[in-house]
């Protein structure tokens, strides 16, 4: 846990500089051992409800809304006009930028490609650039894109239902998957409890179960191919297919994760006394069956800020196909590449040569330029667009939280200032996030690398130059 002055420093630093850069801003925090105190009140608030509705919401009178998780709604207060001192900037704050980025962006740890944007959020003003436009494999970066288009099409409430249907007697039920990814084995305890508890009603003891993934289309297998990075991208999942009970990174995945949640759902029920009468297998839900039961995923706001924070692959392909849901383009890799696409044109960001063939940056294939991380990042910071205020707030915290936990040692002071999306493949490294200056400013940066020697020099130099954005 943090001892109570070096919070208070870092807490302090961050705020002033952004009041400073943006007129009213405030933090998503406080920080408390590395979780935000909100996150937690969102977590205990889901443990009371339990994640589950009993019965369609027409016997319960007006269906109502999920509020959304509490660090979501505002980490930039609405900035409602910078003042005119915060929109000059310094005479040769660019040529001075240029001299101290310039060196670092030569290191030879960052391989033979490199290019890099830094912009000021308040002016839009760019400074400093180094190919901006240039497509690169972003790798994870790419899940900035992906979030802002999901938050732009869905809004930051939107919520991902599972849901139980019975047929006309309630003795044949299906499971049906809505493309949430994040539904682990406690809520579908909870789905359990809420469906037994409906049977008992109707006084049925034994049931007949199926399961429905029939929402997406396309390839199941990301392109990668069987990879402990991602499970099968399917519409039904529990605990996103892990093997090993792990919550987050690489870990063994199921090669059936709908036929695997079927299975333990129906395991479930018999705990709770209902005989199940057939071993769960695939089908469509007929047309006429009626909801029984049903568990919501967490707000879309909570959803991207896991996604960023801890670089969530299984989720971020749920949410591109949920993008691409609504956006009345199919749930496969190319729907969702073609939702995402359209969403970032509807908000008039420059997409250049950007190409989406996938959501997670787990693709190749993936192109973007680093001035397009930067516009993304600064959309989300628009008082104009508070819905995307998720984006910013999901930011891994330099030396504190999420894939930026264990970087920025002391080589590197930037522990606490520095948010950004990490990104990775073999050859491939990027950093692209936010930080305040020495002089108050909030900036928005993009530093993509290709063919690096090795990971860990690489993320080394790139947290150099994100450090030396707010040095004096």
């Amino acid at each position: 846990m943090l001892e109570p002055k070096v919070w208070q420093l870092t807490a302090g630093s961050v705020a002033v500089g952004l009041v400073l850069a943006a007129g009213a801003v405030s933090l998503a925090g406080p920080w408390d051992s590395g979780q935000r105190k909100a996150e937690r009140r969102w977590a205990a608030a889901q443990d009371r409800t339990g994640g589950a509705d009993h019965g369609p919401p027409a016997a319960h009178g007006p269906a109502r809304e999920p509020a959304p998780a509490p660090s979501a709604p505002a980490v930039l207060a609405a900035l409602g006009g910078a003042a005119p001192a915060a929109a000059r900037l310094p005479a040769g704050l660019a040529q001075k930028l240029g001299k101290k980025l310039g060196p670092l962006l030569d290191d030879p740890a960052l391989g033979t490609v490199r290019t890099a944007d830094v912009i000021d959020v308040a002016t839009g003003r760019r400074l400093y650039g180094k190919g901006p436009d240039t497509p690169m494999v972003p790798a994870s970066t790419v899940k900035i894109a992906t979030m802002v288009a999901a938050l732009s099409a869905l809004g930051p409430e939107h919520r991902i239902p599972t849901t139980v249907v019975a047929g006309r007697d309630a003795r044949k039920l299906t499971l049906v998957g809505g493309g949430d990814a994040s539904l682990d084995t406690r809520r579908l305890c909870a789905l359990a409890d809420d469906t037994a508890r409906a049977l008992g009603d109707r006084g049925i003891t034994a049931v007949e179960i199926g399961y429905d993934a029939s929402l997406y289309s396309g390839p199941r297998e990301h392109p990668i191919g069987p990879n402990d990075n991602i499970a099968p991208v399917v519409a039904l999942m529990a605990d996103e297919g892990r093997l090993d009970h792990s919550t987050s990174g690489p870990a063994p995945r199921s090669g059936d994760p709908a036929g695997d949640a079927a299975d333990v759902f129906a395991g479930l029920l018999r705990d709770r006394g209902v005989r199940i009468t057939a071993t769960p297998r695939p089908e469509r839900a007929p047309k006429d069956a009626k909801p029984l039961a049903r568990t919501y995923s967490a707000p879309l706001s909570a959803l991207v800020e896991r996604t960023l924070t801890e670089s969530d692959n299984d989720l971020a392909e749920s949410l591109a196909r949920q993008t691409a849901l609504a956006e009345d383009e199919p749930a496969s890799f190319a729907g969702a590449g073609r939702a995402v696409t359209e969403q970032i044109e509807e908000l008039e960001l420059p997409l250049g040569h950007a190409r989406f063939t996938d959501g997670s940056g787990l693709s190749r294939e993936d192109r973007v330029g680093a001035s397009l991380l930067t516009a993304l990042l600064a959309r989300a910071a628009d008082p104009d667009h508070p819905e995307l205020r998720p984006v910013l707030t999901g930011l891994p915290v330099a030396g504190f939280s999420g894939t930026l936990r264990g970087r920025y040692g002391d080589d590197v002071p930037a522990r606490g200032l520095v948010r950004a999306k990490t990104g990775t493949l073999t050859g491939v490294n990027a950093l692209a996030g936010t930080v305040v200056d020495a002089g108050g400013r909030l900036l928005a940066f993009a530093f993509l690398a290709g063919a690096t020697p090795a990971p860990d020099p690489a993320q080394t130099a790139l947290d150099r130059l994100s450090a030396a954005l707010g040095r004096r």
